[in-house]
């Protein structure tokens, strides 16, 4: 299974990575001459790369720069394309380090902007002729010409905070000045008809605390002014943790919050917390005290508004600006703006201006939610059928809501475990969530947390169990666990410092690796663990979780990349387990572990359950080509378990969609054809037989009910590229409505409820005979004996399906009765024909199942005459307008269709019994089907004499 592919970033995402990056770049890195550009003149741009992941580069460089402007934050009228030399701007280089670019003749020509749009600012990224590495965004201001205008050059003002002793130098430059003056504290300290003037602010004299600072500039009769302030800094008070308190956000009560921040390598000099608490400044107020090792900061605010969202951040070493790892939500300056009020209303505002990178939530006083399912118990592990879903390609609406609407149809079809991909935050809102960001906090685009909480509570009170998927092998660098201890340098991407205590630097596990590597034998890592997996369980009450990529869950890489026997990996899943268990004992644990059957074998016998892909075999069946259509191995007793803990699935999130195999790959002989509709559908339900009946779990991919059949790697603009794995798909809810895709869900249902309902299904007493085109499963148990025998082939066959018994076999399907006489009777069936035989007859499904017919909304006054009949029959019906007639025989295949047959004068069409090809109808039994053109149809049985 190719995971990475589910990872693909777009330069959207890239650009975001860059802005995480900016976040921790010294603004000095760019200057510009003259200090305040102006729109009609030229401007040199001055690089330096210390500090960058472009220092100690010395090759050629180039930039991907556009212009900011005024009424859009996006950049615009950008020059060339990413990573074309011929066509984007080269730097000169000046020294180790040192690069110019010259903009001429002005900025506004070298952008090519209308003069009707105003430029606001200069964007920049600078990179290697390769196009790695490469620098954050860096932006320029830029002013208008022969305006008033000034600006604070420095100090800069995303990093206030001023050490004890050192001085700063005050710079502002102005544009069209006679005056300039500088003010710190309401006092005039400096004034100038020069620009720039300076200004060297002592910050001994001026003492701890906070000192602000303001500019002026005046023409004689008008006054522009700009301003900011400093910190200078004590020693952090030293005081140890509150009683009970933990790494996070602590509500003492709805008015008191705590604030603890973990820094286990006791590395970090200071930290502070910003947001709307501290009007967003570095201040005292948000001063967080150290505890005496040095390993907790913590804060505490009172005096808070109950149940008020209070945004915040941690502001470390004056450098690093992160969220609370463990906080419930978090606001997004990139991607929020794209979430529509319908899924999240009233979605507190990002404090645009005010701080940049990821904010979290505190809320105090927040109402608990009022949980309506009591006393809900998860069906038993060998009983459960699961339903993996995404919401993003589920609902249009992408909402966890909308979702809870269809409960009704998922209990139809007689779903009892819901498994969501990740629903906690990951970057971006368009994603499969692999791209974990935190952990504690469900991802905006979805929905609120009562929402999520809503959809849970009612799945339970339907009966239906809810299990997460998670991802606890990598995480992306918006973690802020990952930017705590965060080496920016290293690479394009840069990577974790090697003093993190959650990740390793590098992936150990090549070609398994995406984003950054929790280390998985760090006690801390181990902490974090169980209080994802706790807060889950206990928070929103899900009833397990999926475990992404558990062959990940080690620091080495054992030999067939890493699928070999790994002890440490196997210690690592269990303890994980054991504290998930003693949370909630009846919690599922599942893995996709797809290491070496004798771990996997391991793991199962604890008590976790593993992902089994049997896609590729199924597949194989389904098209008709046989070689390797074996599916043996989906069952659990075949790996030599003794526990049912195997989920094999035909389809899921990662592999292709087995209609649109069928109907691009389908094998053919004659007439019969794999890639003819009616008959892809009727191998959809043949693979459908020989998967739900192999005793232990199974798992539907969303949709696969109906035969979804839209590649995995089609592209929004319905192209196909491997690109586009990940991207949405079309939703197709109206494939419900469709006759051969309904017969398919209730072929689906008959065999799940008959799955759920009786114990030999369950039993251990099975065999399969599953290598040819002729397939056969027995199953024995005291209460029932069961054969399932079907034709894989694209050409009729005859075999013996060597029943358990002699006496009478009831066929669920048709509802026919066999008598077996003798054993070694054989049975002819034709290509994709299937029967499951039992010596107890299973309840009667109702349905036409073993056809292609489906009835919807009931025509008029409908009658077919005679029946049975020799000769032909007539289909008469009371409404008028436009019909279709379709007749089916026992296999599924349309033996004659005829559009259009009931004119609006004469109601009554007669059949001769003849099929398309001319042929006369054989003696036995057919299926027919009408539809007017308003979706209402019948359907029924005829009997040819």
């Amino acid at each position: 299974m190719t995971i990475k592919s589910r990872l693909s970033l777009t330069f959207f995402s890239l650009a975001l990575l860059s802005l995480l990056l900016s976040i921790r770049v010294h603004s000095q890195a760019i200057t510009s001459n003259p200090l305040l550009p102006t729109d009609n003149a030229p401007v040199t741009i001055t690089f330096n790369s210390t500090g960058t992941a472009l220092e100690g580069y010395s090759g050629e460089l180039y930039t991907h720069t556009g212009v900011i402007v005024q009424g859009n934050t996006s950049w615009q009228y950008v020059i060339g394309t990413w990573g074309n030399n011929t066509v984007q701007p080269k730097l000169t280089r000046l020294g180790p380090n040192l690069y110019e670019l010259k903009i001429t003749p002005s900025i506004r020509q070298f952008y090519n902007v209308p003069a009707a749009q105003a430029i606001q600012r200069m964007a920049f990224v600078f990179r290697a002729a390769a196009g790695s590495p490469q620098s954050a965004d860096l932006f320029v201001n830029v002013f208008p010409a022969e305006e008033l205008s000034i600006s604070l050059i420095s100090p800069q003002k995303d990093q206030p905070i001023v050490e004890f002793g050192n001085t700063v130098t005050v710079q502002a430059a102005a544009i069209s000045a006679t005056s300039l003056s500088v003010y710190v504290n309401n006092q005039q300290v400096a004034t100038s008809t020069q620009s720039p003037v300076e200004y060297q602010f002592n910050s001994t004299v001026a003492g701890y605390g906070t000192h602000w600072i303001r500019v002026e500039a005046t023409n004689g009769t008008k006054t522009v002014k700009d301003s900011t302030y400093v910190f200078v800094r004590p020693q952090p008070t030293v005081a140890e943790l509150p009683v009970g308190v933990k790494p996070g956000i602590n509500y003492i009560d709805e008015t008191t919050v705590t604030l603890v921040l973990h820094d286990p390598p006791a590395k970090k000099n200071f930290a502070f917390v910003i947001g709307d608490a501290t009007n967003w400044m570095v201040a005292e107020q948000g001063y967080m005290k150290r505890n005496a090792a040095g390993t907790y900061f913590w804060i505490t605010f009172t005096g808070l508004t109950p149940n008020t969202e209070y945004g915040f951040q941690y502001f470390i070493d004056g450098d690093i600006r992160i969220p609370d790892p463990y906080t419930h939500k978090v606001l997004d300056p990139w991607n929020d703006r794209w979430i529509s009020s319908t899924v999240y209303p009233n979605l507190k505002p990002y404090p645009t201006g005010k701080t940049n990178g990821l904010v979290s939530i505190m809320h105090p006083g927040k109402p608990a939610f009022n949980w309506q399912a009591t006393g809900f118990a998860p069906p038993a592990k060998e009983n459960m059928v699961i339903y993996e879903l995404h919401i993003r390609d589920f609902v249009a609406t992408s909402a966890i809501k909308t979702v809870m609407d269809s409960l009704d149809y998922l209990q139809r079809l007689g779903v009892n475990v819901i498994e969501l991909m990740p629903i906690n935050e990951f970057e971006g809102n368009n994603s499969w969530g692999y791209n974990p960001a935190l952990y504690f906090a469900t991802d905006k685009a979805y929905g609120t947390r009562d929402d999520y909480k809503h959809f849970i509570d009612e799945c339970h009170r339907k009966g239906i169990a809810v299990v997460i998927d998670i991802v606890l092998n990598h995480s992306f660098n918006l973690s802020p666990h990952v930017q705590m201890y965060f080496n920016k340098d290293a690479g394009s991407w840069g990577q974790p410092s090697a003093d993190n205590p959650w990740f390793l630097q590098t992936c150990p596990h090549q070609p398994w690796c995406w984003g950054n590597t929790f280390d998985q034998n760090s006690l801390y890592t181990h902490e974090l663990f169980n209080r994802i997996t706790e807060y889950w369980l206990t928070e929103f009450r899900v009833d397990g979780f999926r475990f992404d990529f558990t062959k990940g869950f080690t620091n080495v890489q054992t030999g067939n990349q890493g699928s070999n026997y790994d002890a440490a990996r196997i210690a690592n899943l269990k303890r994980i387990a054991n504290h998930i268990w003693t949370v909630n004992p009846n919690a599922y644990v599942i893995l996709e572990h797809l290491t070496d059957n004798s771990e996997e074998k391991e793991l199962a016998e604890y008590g976790m359950m593993l992902w089994g892909n049997m896609n590729h075999n199924y597949m194989e069946a389904a098209m008709g080509w046989i070689p390797q259509s074996d599916f043996s191995w989906g069952s659990y007793k075949a790996r030599g378990w003794s526990k049912p803990h195997l989920i094999s699935y035909m389809e899921s999130h990662d592999e292709e969609r087995m209609m649109y195999k069928n109907i691009s790959f389908g094998n053919s002989s004659g007439t019969y054809d794999v890639k003819h509709l009616p008959t892809a559908f009727r191998r959809a339900g043949l693979a459908s037989t020989f998967y739900f009946t192999i005793p232990g779990p199974k798992m539907i991919w969303q949709f696969g009910e109906v035969g979804y059949d839209f590649t995995i790697n089609r592209c929004p603009n319905g192209t196909v590229n491997n690109d586009c794995r990940t991207d949405p798909k079309p939703i197709r809810w109206d494939y419900y409505n469709e006759p051969d895709r309904r017969r398919l869900f209730n072929t689906y249902a008959a065999l799940i409820k008959i799955k759920k309902e009786h114990e030999v299904f369950r039993t251990t007493d099975y065999t399969l005979a599953l290598s040819g085109e002729n397939k056969r499963i027995h199953l024995n148990h005291a209460s029932n004996q069961v054969t399932i025998i079907g034709n894989f082939g694209v050409t009729a066959s005859t075999f013996n399906p060597q029943f358990q018994r002699t006496g009478t076999w009831y066929e669920f399907f048709t509802r026919n009765v066999l008598n077996v006489n003798d054993l070694s009777d054989p049975i002819t069936l034709q290509p994709g024909e299937f029967r499951l035989y039992s010596t107890v007859a299973f309840p009667d499904h109702g349905l036409p199942l073993n056809s292609e017919l489906i009835t919807g909304e009931t025509l008029r006054g409908f009658e077919v005459f005679p029946n049975p009949s020799d000769k032909g029959f007539h289909f008469r019906l009371l409404e008028p307008g436009e019909f279709t007639l379709r007749i089916v025989n026992l296999q599924g295949q349309t033996v004659y269709e005829k559009v259009g047959a009931f004119g609006k004068a004469n109601n009554d069409y007669y059949w001769d019994a003849r099929f398309d090809n001319g042929q006369k109808a054989n003696s036995g039994i057919y299926f027919y089907q009408v539809n007017n053109q308003n979706g209402k149809s019948t359907s029924g049985k005829i009997v040819v004499k």
